[in-house]
């Protein structure tokens, strides 16, 4: 049987609130004693719920504007203590085990993509306090369970209805995994951010050091697994940017047909790329990722027409692609 862990007490501290209150009250008609900071408490404490605030639990006010909330020996000592094994010396210190943490960082993507945003704006927004007890909740994940996506609410309420409170080491050592990839891509999107920065501080300095970042962080996520890879004997997955919103292969939807290949990926996307390339109306037909047919016109149909028959005379666009 797989190991479960009672889940008694949770912290929650969260940016993105979707979600949360509907959360909160499903936790505590299960008996889940509701720990909280800032705008989260606020919140739940006016939907009625019963909530103790952080800096009531530590003894310890939040203070510099809310820099310093959660990193208290109270807080990450309850997260980190091992059942079992750091029982006493919790005791000693009067640290409360915490069971759940549900945390979701600060908004620094959608910060720093606002125009006009300054420097101390996307300072303001590098959280530190969250990801210290997303990586402290994902680390004691034999023990603590750590909530860093609002899509999983509802699937760990139903667990916990299913194991009498409960939730097992297999979702518990998910949910770390999600945790790891939410800190690694927040922390690529600060480095990356500050690496854009580097020709401001360098002035007009002509050497490569002073044009270009010291390291570019890429982060994809699987939108997919793909029927078969290049060859029909192989396996592949298609991985796309998150958050991306620009028109491409990565954000289009499939309407009908068998599941791709990626092939067909390669092929969609040197069409695509080609066609955004004109402002006319424009067909471009490709084989093995490369265009064969280009063509232009007055209306989709006719330029249809005109690429597949890829005549001289009918002023076929041809593109080469290497």
């Amino acid at each position: 049987m797989q190991q479960r862990r009672p889940v008694r007490r949770a912290l929650l501290s969260v940016s993105d609130k979707a979600g949360i209150v509907e959360f909160a009250q499903a936790l505590s008609a299960r008996g889940v004693e509701l720990l909280s900071t800032g705008g989260t408490a606020r919140l739940l404490a006016d939907k009625g719920l019963p909530v103790t605030e952080v800096s009531d639990y530590t003894g310890f006010p939040e203070m510099m504007d809310g820099r310093v909330k959660t990193l208290h020996p109270k807080v990450h000592g309850g997260i980190l203590g091992r059942r079992g094994q750091d029982d006493g010396i919790m005791q000693q210190h009067g640290i409360a085990p915490i069971d759940m943490v549900v945390v979701n960082l600060y908004p620094f993507a959608q910060t720093v993509a606002r125009e006009g945003c300054s420097l101390e704006d996307a300072v303001e927004n590098i959280d530190i306090g969250g990801p210290t007890m997303v990586r402290s909740a994902a680390k004691n994940h034999k023990d603590v369970a750590i909530v860093v996506k609002s899509s999983d609410y509802d699937a760990i309420i139903n667990e916990m209805d299913a194991n009498e409170g409960s939730l097992t080491l297999a979702t518990r050592f998910d949910l770390a995994i999600k945790a790891f990839e939410h800190t690694a891509a927040y922390d690529s999107m600060i480095a990356n951010y500050f690496g854009s920065m580097v020709p401001a501080y360098h002035g007009e300095s002509k050497e490569a050091a002073g044009r270009f970042p010291r390291t570019l962080n890429l982060n994809f996520i699987k939108k997919q697994d793909m029927r078969y890879g290049e060859n029909s004997h192989q396996q592949a997955a298609f991985y796309i940017e998150e958050n991306v919103k620009e028109a491409s292969v990565a954000t289009a939807t499939q309407l009908q047909g068998k599941a791709l290949s990626y092939n067909n990926i390669a092929d969609t996307d040197a069409a695509l790329e080609c066609v955004k390339e004109f402002n006319e109306p424009a067909c471009v037909i490709v084989k093995h990722a490369n265009p064969c047919g280009v063509a232009v016109s007055d209306s989709i149909l006719d330029a249809y027409d005109r690429a597949y028959k890829n005549r001289p005379d009918l002023r076929v666009r041809r593109h080469h692609c290497l």
